[in-house]
């Protein structure tokens, strides 16, 4: 039984129930599907409270196919953004190129790479959540990708 978990929960009664066992593969699928939903349903709340398109928009395309999610460099965020954007990349930040300015960012994926290189210049890496606080109607948010 290499490379398997036994998976165990608590009732809302203190009990412990037996779930099964699973491999880790599995098992990093179900957690990564429970991001995934989380994010969906805070994009979801955020459009219902304040009627800001943007996060319908940014919903929609999570629960899109992950074959239809972009990847974009920051090479080319470097090109195509300024000083000061802040922007979210439906898809996955990758690291090739450099980045001359502060930008911050926010995506449903970010390579390592990419995030030091954004904070290296000065930016910040944000989750959906600190963007929604802070930019609660989506204006100055802007899609890329």
């Amino acid at each position: 039984m290499r490379n398997r978990l036994q998976v165990i929960t608590i009732s809302s009664y203190g009990h412990y129930i037996y779930l099964g066992t699973f491999g880790y593969e599995f098992m990093l699928q179900m957690f990564a599907q429970s991001v995934i939903d989380s994010t969906i349903w805070t994009l979801r709340n955020a459009f219902k409270s304040n009627k800001a398109p943007i996060w319908r928009a940014l919903q929609e395309e999570l629960v899109g196919p992950r074959a239809n999610r972009r990847e974009i460099n920051v090479r080319r965020l470097a090109e195509i953004t300024s000083a000061d954007e802040v922007i979210v990349v439906p898809g996955k930040v990758l690291g090739t190129g450099s980045l001359g300015h502060k930008l911050t960012v926010c995506a449903f994926s970010i390579s390592e790479t990419a995030a030091r290189k954004i904070t290296e210049s000065g930016g910040k890496v944000v989750t959906f959540d600190d963007l929604i606080n802070k930019h609660p109607d989506g204006k100055g948010v802007r899609i890329i990708g």
